[in-house]
């Protein structure tokens, strides 16, 4: 099972700089979707004619039009749906699909967790958002489960290229980093780092001012984060930064995760 997992930052404009079509490129056979940034109505338009036109789809868009908006999509059955947390249901930050692949159910979720901003209301909202994750990443625990999205946050020093110039600052604050650690305690596998090892990087998002692409000023805050048993079956990880500024479709890179079976 090939799994990618991408942050779009807004379905219609990936769609029109060729994320659909790189997409399909890579033969996935679940996807993924973070700010998708689209109402049901929208996303299922943008989809028809191309690849995903007649696959499973997942979507919990928020309430708030154009603003984040989370997706799972595959061409296998999907058994159950699960659309947002307690106390944000209606934000599009979270959404679960029971996927019936050939060698039985996954869970894949994605979500996408804002920003924030250090000392104000909106961390506090995010940090209640990381909390209820944890509550539910309980529940799952036991199951063959694959968290993906963008969290907004870099775990170590290792994913953050100028990571003295954003102390203090939101996505890099220890009480967020400490919600990850916490989860990897627990058993879950960020399989990135797990492939990459003690290097600095593969940064998933790269801003589309100045140089920051060219010279690979990038932060690693997209995350594939298996439950312990399906951490078991990834053959292969690898992160589609594009080859120049001129081919990107997202300010993030897809991550491309890959399963054997059991």
């Amino acid at each position: 099972m090939r799994l990618i997992s991408a942050n779009v930052n807004g379905i219609r404009a990936a769609a029109r700089r060729g994320g659909l079509d790189w997409l399909a490129g890579q033969r996935p056979d679940v996807l993924t979707l973070q700010e998708v940034r689209a109402t049901q109505a929208q996303l299922t338009a943008q989809l028809a004619g191309s690849t995903y036109a007649e696959w499973q789809l997942a979507h919990a868009p928020a309430s708030a039009a154009g603003r984040a908006g989370v997706a799972v999509l595959t061409p296998y059955a999907i058994s159950d749906r699960h659309i947002g947390l307690a106390g944000f249901e209606e934000q599009g930050r979270w959404v679960e699909a029971v996927v019936e692949t050939p060698t039985g159910p996954v869970r894949v979720i994605s979500t996408y967790v804002h920003t924030g901003e250090a000392d104000t209301p909106r961390q506090d909202e995010k940090y209640a958002f990381l909390e209820a994750i944890t509550t539910r990443l309980a529940e799952v625990r036991h199951e063959q489960v694959v968290l993906t999205g963008d969290f907004n946050i870099c775990h170590t020093q290792q994913d953050l290229k100028n990571w003295k110039g954003n102390r203090g600052k939101a996505g890099f604050l220890p009480d967020e980093q400490a919600y990850l650690s916490k989860w990897f305690a627990d058993g879950w596998v960020d399989v990135t780092r797990r492939a990459a090892g003690d290097v600095d990087g593969p940064y998933t998002w790269w801003s589309w001012r100045g140089k920051a692409f060219d010279n690979d000023t990038g932060w690693r805050i997209d995350y594939a984060i298996h439950s312990p048993s399906m951490a078991q079956r990834v053959s292969g990880v690898s992160v589609g930064r594009a080859a120049t500024y001129a081919e990107r479709w997202s300010d993030h890179a897809a991550l491309v995760i890959d399963h054997e079976a059991d």
